[in-house]
C-alpha cells in the first residue's frame, strides 16, 4: 500500500514514539512549525507528546494512544515523529496493526523510528518513510536539501534521482543556530560496482537489528538495503552490526547496499569501510554505494521503506533512483 501524497493545506500530526517533545527548546519548536507551515501544511501535536519520565519518554499507553489517534483522525494526512531515542521497540507488541492497515497514511522519522517504519511495513504492507523528524525542521540553515527530498518523496508522484547535497554538516546545530560548520560534499563513494533493482528496507543499522528474530523483521529477499549508523557506534560495532544482519535469512538475496554518511565522532575511515565490506564475501557480488545523504548527519533525503529503488554504480556513472514511493 502506498499512502496518499501530501497536498497543500494538509494536517501533519506530531507524535513522540520515543523521546518527548519536551526535550526541544522553544526556538527550535517555533522554527519547525513555521518551516512546515511555510511549506503549506497545518501542524498539530498529539495530546501526550510532551509527557516525560526519567527516560525522557512517556508511558507505553500514552505513546500507543497518540499513535492510534493520529492514524484514526481523518483530518490527519501524515505523522511525524518528534525525534528518535531508544525505546520505540517497547511499542511493537501493543500495536493493533489492523488499525494502521485500515487507516493508511504517511508516517516519517529516522533513527529509533527505524523500528516502527520497518515493523509497520512488515505487518501491514504499508509503505512508510525514513526521513526528517519534526525536530529536523527546527534547523534554520542547511535545511533546503532536506525539504527538497521531503517534497519529492511525500508530495510528488514521479520517480526521482537522489543527488548529493553540495554541503553537509554534523554539528549540534540546535545549540547554536547561527554559527554552523559545513563541509563541501565530495559525492558518492562506490565500494562495489554493479546495477540493481529492489525493494527498499533499512534505516539505522543498530536499531534495525533489534528486529532480528521477531515477527516484525522484514524479509531481505530482493531488497536494496539503506543503512547507516550514528556516533554511538564505532568502526568495530558497525562491522559487528553488519555481520549480524548478514547472518539473517535471505541476506544472500539482497540486491544492493546504500550506506548513509557516518558521523564524525564515529571515526570511520574510507580504508576501514572498504575493508569491512570487502571482507564479507556475500557483499562483494552486489553494488555498494557510500556517502549518501541520510542518517544522523544533515541534510538528509526521505526514502520509502517498502518502496523501490534502482542503482547504477561504476567509476563513471553513479545513480540512485527511487521509482516507487
Amino acid at each position: 500500500m502506498v499512502p496518499d501524497k501530501l497536498k497543500f493545506g494538509d494536517e501533519i500530526r506530531v507524535i513522540a514514539p520515543a523521546r518527548s517533545l519536551s526535550i526541544m527548546n522553544d526556538e527550535s519548536k517555533k522554527v519547525a512549525v513555521k518551516t512546515l507551515e511555510d511549506m503549506g501544511f497545518k501542524v498539530t501535536f498529539s495530546k501526550n507528546c510532551e509527557e516525560t519520565d526519567e527516560f525522557c519518554s512517556s508511558s507505553i499507553k500514552s505513546r500507543i494512544d497518540d499513535l492510534y489517534e493520529a492514524f484514526l483522525d481523518k483530518n490527519v494526512k501524515a505523522i511525524l515523529s518528534v525525534i528518535g531515542g531508544y525505546n520505540s521497540n517497547q511499542l511493537l507488541d501493543y500495536i493493533d496493526f489492523e488499525i494502521i492497515k485500515k487507516n493508511p497514511k504517511i508516517i516519517c522519522g529516522y533513527s529509533d523510528i527505524t523500528i516502527l517504519s520497518n515493523a509497520i511495513y512488515k505487518m501491514t504492507n504499508l509503505i512508510t518513510y525514513s526521513g526528517p523528524h519534526f525536530s529536523s525542521f527546527g534547523m534554520k540553515k542547511g535545511i533546503e536539501y532536506t525539504k527538497k527530498y521531503f517534497k519529492k518523496c511525500l508530495i510528488e508522484e514521479n520517480e526521482f534521482e537522489v543527488q548529493s547535497s553540495n554541503q553537509w554538516s554534523d554539528d549540534p546545530w540546535y545549540l547554536d543556530q547561527e554559527n554552523r560548520a559545513f563541509f563541501e560534499n565530495e559525492g558518492y563513494e562506490v565500494i562495489n560496482e554493479g546495477t540493481a533493482k529492489g525493494k527498499i528496507i533499512g534505516g539505522n543499522l543498530c536499531t534495525f537489528n533489534l528486529l532480528q528474530g521477531t515477527k516484525y523483521m522484514p524479509d531481505l529477499e530482493d531488497t536494496i538495503l539503506f543503512i547507516e549508523d550514528d556516533d554511538l557506534s564505532s568502526p568495530e560495532t558497525f562491522d559487528r552490526n553488519l555481520q549480524s544482519l548478514i547472518h539473517q535469512p535471505n541476506f544472500d538475496k539482497v540486491k544492493g547496499i546504500i550506506l548513509g554518511k557516518f558521523q564524525l565522532d564515529m571515526k570511520i575511515t574510507k580504508e576501514q569501510l572498504y575493508k569491512i565490506i570487502k571482507t564479507k564475501p556475500v557483499c562483494n557480488n552486489i553494488p555498494v554505494i557510500a556517502e549518501v545523504n541520510f542518517g544522523h548527519t544533515t541534510p538528509q533525503i526521505t526514502f520509502p521503506i517498502g518502496g523501490e529503488a534502482e542503482i547504477i554504480a561504476n567509476e563513471k556513472n553513479v545513480k540512485i533512483k527511487i521509482s516507487k514511493h
